[in-house]
């Protein structure tokens, strides 16, 4: 599974890429809010382009179809690594065929059903961002969308990469790894959890502690 970090904090997009923990970076609006103060988003795309070297997706903001091609391109041709992503609507599907059918690739977000992530499919998105964590939050269980939509595009041999996103913890990357999603995107906060297990601490200060006890130096 390939793993996407769902940030605009370049300071931790580099320390993820340069020790190889990541395939590519996700953002959306909220995110790009946060970090990018009153510079503009362009340069700001262009930056974390620049730091890790694989698929960037760029939300656009227009909520038309006229608007969101035009916005979709511009995007586009900021960088070959970035990807367009697409509210999951009427005007975001059909900017997603339009997309498309020039070569640019889509990340359709917002997905909540395996209705939805099929007629994304259907419109030729390159990317499917069903949300994990906002089912969660009312009372469904997000991972069984994931399970839905893997089912449903292996039966039609359906392209279109599964990439679950709004997850929230170590368990639910577990959860899509076994049902088989193509690609998870996580915060900074779950990217680390994972590496974290008490036992390897426990065991990394035991061999440390007969070396110094024993030997005492460097190798």
């Amino acid at each position: 599974m390939k793993i996407f970090l769902d940030t605009a904090d370049v300071s931790e997009i580099r320390r993820a890429a340069e020790a190889g923990l990541i395939d590519g970076v996700t953002t959306n609006p909220s995110l790009m809010a946060k970090v990018a103060g009153d510079r503009d988003p362009k340069e700001l795309f262009l930056e974390i382009c620049n730091a890790v070297d694989g698929p960037i997706s760029a939300e656009v903001v227009a909520v038309d179809a006229a608007q969101m091609i035009s916005e979709g391109k511009r995007l586009a041709a900021l960088h070959d690594n970035i990807v367009v992503k697409l509210p999951l609507t009427e005007d975001g599907l059909r900017t997603c065929r339009a997309l498309t059918s020039e070569g640019i690739r889509t990340n359709v977000t917002l997905c909540f059903s395996a209705p939805q992530a099929l007629l994304a499919a259907k419109a030729g998105a390159s990317y499917i961002s069903p949300f994990i964590g906002r089912l969660d939050d009312i009372g469904h269980d997000g991972m069984d969308l994931i399970a839905e939509i893997r089912q449903v595009y292996d039966n039609y041999g359906i392209m279109t990469e599964i990439l679950a996103a709004s997850i929230r913890h170590p368990q639910h990357v577990v959860q899509a790894l076994m049902i088989g999603a193509d690609c998870g995107t996580m915060p900074p906060k779950v990217l680390y959890q994972l590496l974290k297990h008490p036992l390897t601490d426990r065991g990394l200060e035991a061999f440390l502690a007969d070396w110094n006890a024993k030997v005492g130096k460097e190798l």
